[in-house]
């Protein structure tokens, strides 16, 4: 739920700030059956983590059913969460990749160097320029099923670990490695990567909400067609075409907002720990976010201006399942994802990440003392 390169676990708790959920896909079973391995589901997981050299191109398919109502502000975060991302992907190194996202109306190419990505919008004829940040919002290439599993993964013990057999994913052996987070304010009931037998890349995530019924995930993503061949580097290259509105990308607005808290070492006082969870440390991170957890399980913290929090509480209180607990606080829970507004002592926080609304009801009484 952290910039690129700077940690993947901040990354995603900011998600919006809040943080990954969704429809199934179809079954990516290819014509052969699958045939499974007796590799343990911790040479799995090194495997995956292993895997961010191995090059490919490929087309995957992300679907996502997250009704995330936060307003105008986080739009292409909801967007995100809650539709089918179709993505033409080439990849030939952590900061040399490519990934086109396909819709009806056209495609945003996606393309990283060493000094971050170009964003290439060939409708509007604009090309903007975003470098690498400590926290970031999740766009499309972090739902790669590759990206994503290795994610996931990272911070995984292998007692949270266990096998689940052998499909065939575009074409491929593929073997599973289910995760099932020990933590107790988890929202995530079990997270499922399907891994290439061959080159350890995963091929298929499926995340799982604490509430789901029957076979339904949360997310599920995955590729449909993959090749292992090294692709031509002019394919990830870009030159700006001759005219092209170039743009300088920016934080969303409220990683901005959270930037400016932090320049106030009076307005926040985070703790040590929240909800059971510890805080982490996010190098470059402005001092008034926190991130709390491990793995999966994220809990992040951010201040918000009056003019941002106030649209997100309408929006939030709008949707059918809130939860108000006096006209102070709101919380909601989507999926895996949870978020709650409360007021602090200080102004409005915006509590989000994959815990359940106990663990978010117990942060906010740890903020506000008891006054929300």
């Amino acid at each position: 739920m952290v910039g690129r390169g700077t940690g993947a676990a901040g990354r995603w708790a900011v998600v919006g700030t809040a943080l990954a959920v969704l429809v199934s896909l179809p079954a990516l079973i290819g014509a052969l059956p699958a045939s499974d391995a007796g590799t343990s589901a911790a040479d799995l997981r090194r495997a995956a983590l292993a895997s961010a050299d191995v090059p490919f191109a490929g087309y995957a398919v992300s679907a996502g059913g997250l009704d995330l109502p936060v307003g105008d502000q986080f739009t292409p975060v909801a967007d995100l969460l809650s539709d089918r991302s179709t993505m033409r992907a080439w990849y030939r190194g952590a900061t040399d990749w490519r990934v086109d996202v396909l819709s009806p109306t056209g495609e945003t190419d996606v393309r990283a160097d060493t000094g971050g990505t170009w964003t290439w919008n060939y409708s509007q004829n604009t090309a903007t320029r975003t470098a690498p940040t400590p926290l970031a919002l999740p766009t499309a290439p972090d739902l790669l099923p590759s990206a994503l599993g290795r994610r996931l993964l990272a911070e995984a013990t292998d007692e949270e670990l266990s096998r689940t057999g052998a499909e065939r994913i575009a074409g491929r052996n593929a073997l599973g490695v289910r995760l099932v987070p020990a933590d107790e304010a988890s929202s995530v009931a079990r997270v499922d990567v399907w891994v290439d037998a061959a080159s350890g890349l995963p091929l298929r995530v499926q995340v799982f909400g604490d509430d789901a019924t029957g076979a339904e995930p949360a997310l599920d993503t995955g590729f449909l067609e993959l090749d292992l061949a090294t692709p031509d580097a002019d394919v990830t290259a870009f030159d700006i075409p001759p005219g092209a509105d170039v743009r300088t990308g920016e934080d969303a607005q409220l990683l901005r907002a959270a930037t400016r808290a932090g320049r106030d070492d009076d307005r926040v006082e985070l703790p040590a720990q929240l909800a059971g969870l510890p805080r982490r440390t996010i190098d470059g991170a402005p001092r008034a976010v926190g991130v709390y957890g491990r793995g999966i399980t994220l809990l992040a913290v951010t201040p918000l201006p009056e003019r941002v929090a106030g649209p997100l509480a309408d929006a939030l209180r709008a949707a059918p399942e809130a939860v108000v607990v006096e006209e102070s606080s709101v919380a909601i829970s989507a999926g895996p994802l949870g978020l709650m507004l409360v007021r602090g002592p200080d102004g409005p926080l915006l509590l989000s990440g994959t815990v359940d609304l106990d663990a978010l009801a117990t942060a906010a009484t740890d903020l506000t003392g008891g006054q929300r």
